[in-house]
């Protein structure tokens, strides 16, 4: 009898023990892949509604730069401070405001390297 309960509470502890998991992190539906925010697939479109009427090729309206390209955007957020221009609202100055997503967008694209 002592043996059979020894038997029965080793099966319980490992089964027990089979049934856990260390951690929860390879779990997609919990921890689903981030968006893969590049320059082709979001920022391009944000620009081309929103940028584009003033900062097309050539720029219009008093614009100082094209935001036509991968390059000319790139380089605005880097060296002319466009991410802060539309989170301050002073961009666009035609149109309406870029909405939180789209300003997180561009901040992503910029903290994941500017991929194209």
């Amino acid at each position: 009898m002592k043996n059979l309960l020894k038997i029965t509470g080793l099966f319980l502890m490992l089964s027990i023990v089979s049934c856990s998991s260390g951690s929860d992190d390879d779990d997609p539906i919990i921890n689903p892949p981030p968006t893969s925010i590049t320059y082709t697939n979001t920022i391009s479109a944000i620009v081309n509604g929103k940028c584009t009427g003033c900062h097309g090729n050539p720029p219009s309206n008093g614009a100082p730069m094209s935001l036509t390209t991968y390059t000319n955007v790139k380089e605005a957020v880097e060296t002319r401070g466009l991410i802060n221009q539309i989170e301050t609202g002073n961009m666009p100055k035609n149109g309406s405001a870029l909405t939180a997503t789209q300003i997180q967008n561009f901040k992503t694209w910029q903290t994941n390297g500017f991929p194209q």
